[in-house]
This record gives C-alpha cells, sequence and structure tokens, in this order.
C-alpha cells in the first residue's frame, strides 16, 4: 500500500504485526516504501520505539545487528508508564518531534500500540506502520562505536546465568555495586554475585580526589580484578559507577562496562536478587604497573595547560547544573565559592548536585548519544578535541566521561578536583555570570 504524501503520515516500523489504532484506520508500509520517501526528500520524521539498548547497538533476539535507522530519535514506549501528559509533550518537544510532520517508528505490535495512541492523543491523526522485522531493512544501521562499555540488564543476567550472551567477557568477570558509605541498600537487595564497593575506600579527603596509586591497586586486587578482568559496574545513581569505572579505566582494566539504567534497569526487569553479602576470598594480582592510562585523570596543572589551547581544540567542559555553571549556587553544602572555571564549557547536567537529567532517559538509561553529542556541539565540545570533564567532586563528570567513551571518543578525561579543588585556590581564575556558547573563551 503506498503512503499518501498529503497526508500526516506516522509510519511503525515494527518488528512484529500491525496494530490498527481504535480511532484510525491504519495505513502500512514497507522498509521499501520507507525508502522511496526518503530518496524523494519527503520531510520526515523518524521514532525508534524501541529498549534504548537495541538503539544504542545490540541486537535484538533472532537479529545479527543492532542499532537504528539513520536519523531516527529514540522514545521507548515503555516510557510512557512513567510519564505524564506534561512530561511525554516535554519529551516530543526535546526530541524535536512536530505533529505535522510525517512520522516513522518501529518496535514490537504491543509498544507500537501504546506509543500510536499516545502520539494520537497529542495531534498525530494519520499513523502507518511498517509491517516488517528489522532483518528486513537493508540499509546499514547506526550504532553506538562502544555501544558494548554500556549493557543491558537482560545481557548481565544471561551472563551471571551461564546463558554465554553476544560479547561475553573473554577472560572472567566480576560485578560490583559501587556506593557511598556502608552497604545499606545492598544487604538488603542487590545483583547475584555481585561484589560491594565503599567510594569512601577510592576517595580521599578533603577534596574526595582518587586515593593514591598504591591504594587504589589495593581495592582492586582485593575484588580480584586483574587487568584483563571484565568488571561491569552499577549503582543505585550510575554516577558513583562511573566514578570507579574512571578509575579502573585509569588504572588500565580493559574491559569497563556499565550495566545502562543501573540498579533501576535491573528492577524495573524484575529480575531475582539476594541480600547475603559476596566477597572475592582472594586477592590477584593486576598483571601490569598502575596507572596504565594516567590520561584519563588530570590535576589542575593540566587544566591550565588545556585552557592556554585554542577553543577549537580544548574543552574544559563543566558537568553541572546552569545556576551552577553561572556561579548562582555552588552545588553543595561544604562548597562556599561560587561560579566556574573561567574559560569552561557548559556540557549539561540534571536539576542538582545528584541528578543528571540531561543525559538520561525517563528509564534512566543512557540517552541518545546524537542528543548527546549535539547538547555537546552547541557549546563547541566535539570529539576530535582535548576534552576533560569536571563538576563539584568528580561523581557527574565521570558519568558525562563514560558517555564520551560510550560515543567512540578518544581524547577524553576526568579533572579529578573539580570545582571544589580549583575554587578553594584564589590565584585560580573564575567567572560567573550568564553567557552564550559564542561567547566561551
Amino acid at each position: 500500500m503506498l503512503i499518501k504524501t498529503t497526508a500526516m503520515v506516522a509510519l511503525l516500523l515494527t518488528s512484529g504485526t500491525l496494530f490498527a489504532a481504535s480511532s484510525v484506520s491504519p495505513t502500512t508500509a514497507t522498509f521499501e516504501q520507507l525508502a522511496q520517501q526518503q530518496a524523494h526528500h519527503t520531510p520526515l520524521q523518524i521514532i525508534d520505539c524501541r529498549d534504548s539498548n537495541f538503539y544504542n547497538g545490540w541486537p535484538e533476539p533472532q537479529q545479527q545487528h543492532g542499532g537504528h535507522i539513520a536519523g531516527a530519535v529514540n522514545i521507548d514506549a515503555s516510557w510512557l508508564k512513567t510519564l505524564d501528559t506534561s512530561a511525554f509533550q516535554a519529551l516530543l518537544h526535546d526530541k524535536h518531534l512536530k505533529s505535522t510532520l510525517p512520522t516513522y517508528l518501529y518496535c514490537a505490535t504491543d509498544k507500537a500500540q501504546q506509543l500510536t495512541t499516545a502520539l494520537q492523543a497529542q495531534g498525530y491523526h494519520s499513523i502507518t506502520t511498517i509491517d516488517q522485522s528489522l532483518n528486513h531493512y537493508h540499509g546499514k544501521l547506526n550504532a553506538l562505536p562502544n555501544f558494548q562499555q554500556l549493557v543491558p540488564a537482560s545481557w548481565l543476567y544471561a551472563l551471571i546465568n551461564n546463558k554465554h550472551p553476544r560479547y561475553a567477557p573473554t577472560h572472567g568477570y566480576k560485578v560490583v555495586e559501587v556506593e557511598w558509605g556502608p552497604p545499606a541498600k545492598y544487604l538488603l537487595d542487590h545483583i547475584p554475585g555481585s561484589l560491594y564497593v565503599n567510594t569512601n575506600t577510592i576517595e580521599s579527603e578533603p577534596w574526595w580526589n582518587k586515593v593514591s596509586n598504591a591504594a587504589l591497586a589495593k581495592v582492586i586486587a582485593n575484588l580480584g580484578i586483574r587487568y584483563d578482568t571484565t568488571v561491569i559496574l552499577y549503582a543505585r545513581n550510575n554516577m558513583s559507577a562511573a566514578r570507579f569505572a574512571n578509575f579502573l579505566m585509569y588504572a588500565g582494566v580493559k574491559d569497563v562496562r556499565l550495566l545502562n539504567g543501573g540498579w533501576t534497569a535491573w528492577d524495573n526487569a524484575d529480575y531475582p536478587t539476594e541480600n547475603l553479602p559476596n566477597y572475592n576470598k582472594k586477592p590477584v594480582p593486576f598483571g601490569k604497573p598502575i596507572p596504565a592510562n594516567p590520561q584519563y585523570i588530570i590535576d589542575t596543572a593540566q587544566v591550565k595547560s588545556l585552557l592556554r589551547m585554542p577553543a577549537d581544540k580544548q574543552s574544559v567542559v563543566s558537568i553541572r547544573t546552569w545556576p551552577e555553571y553561572i556561579g548562582k549556587t555552588s552545588g553543595y553544602d561544604y562548597i562556599k565559592p561560587k561560579g566556574r572555571i573561567e574559560g569552561a564549557k557548559w556540557g549539561h547536567a540534571g536539576s542538582d548536585s545528584y541528578h543528571m537529567q540531561d543525559f538520561l532517559n525517563p528509564d534512566q538509561t543512557m540517552k541518545s548519544g546524537n542528543e548527546i553529542a549535539a547538547q555537546w556541539a552547541k557549546w563547541n565540545i566535539k570529539p576530535h578535541q582535548d576534552v576533560t570533564f569536571f563538576c563539584g567532586t568528580g561523581w557527574r563528570a565521570s558519568e558525562a566521561f563514560f558517555f564520551a567513551h560510550v560515543l567512540g571518543w578518544k581524547n577524553i578525561s576526568v579533572y579529578d578536583g573539580g570545582w571544589y579543588q580549583w575554587s578553594a585556590n584564589k590565584n585560580n581564575p573564575i567567572a560567573d555570570g550568564t553567557i552564550t556558547p559564542a561567547n566561551v573563551h
């Protein structure tokens, strides 16, 4: 059936059968017909309504390749159960979608039905579905360069149950929960087999920077981690897991992965949990000197060196809220100075120092890599540059660092001291006030 170009069209590229919305007569199409519309440069928009892990690059069951159709934005229909009308409208706005354009969506039949209904309520009146599996799509699917480092809960579940999933570790693995303080929540519930790391053992006062290399080596050894051990990290809020990920990559662990969505993803999937603590019984030698990758963590002197470079060659990126960036608040009750490192670019963050909404989907998984790269590009933060991320003390910066790693960015680091250490020295140049990307220098 041919697509009617004079009407507002929405295509649902489904991996199952056609869903017919009760309020409209559905139209079906094929991938070939979609390609014809694209070849004719018909204005359109595409929504991938599958799990974000499939969008990122993980293959769906019975499919050889993962990723998404070029230009597609990701709205997992499962998010609808947590969004009210205003939040859904905000999501559509953030994705730059318009009800007046032909809209193309792809996901399984039940998800297609849910999103179709929600879109109709927002004025998307004509819905067309592609009644084919994505295996029938003959174009190239776009995937994040390092999508394997951001693992789905389903993958981890298969791994710990000896199902040998795709991209499984080759030299053994450890699952580690990372939190601040004693393991209170861990002892109530955690992923089976997971170890525990208290961030107080990997950070030191007064600035909450990384502990000494010797102390870090001891923590790693006690966890039974060698340089060739695959380490899968998660947290109740993945910032702390990303913090340890940065330290492990600095130390030289070759395969560090983050559970996409953290504990929330595991809990949402209703996978089994346990409450008895796990311990590694025997420390192991790391197998190479620490640090093997010192470039992943830099200090104040190195930040100053970066700032002396042209703005199109480097980015010192503030992963802090806008009020923190412009100097309205420090973001922390224990940090008094307000403002930003002079010359720092704004890299987005969230609502406060404990959230990263600008980088996360409603289910706490990583937002589309295209969207993250786009919000950075507005501030001239680009993958070819020498990029360092900082926040107050390193947690938010570490999550941004890991996402950049998943995006395939090479010359990236975390400024360990962050705003806390920089602002403590009155000789370090600071700035405040509203600024536009074009005026960063």
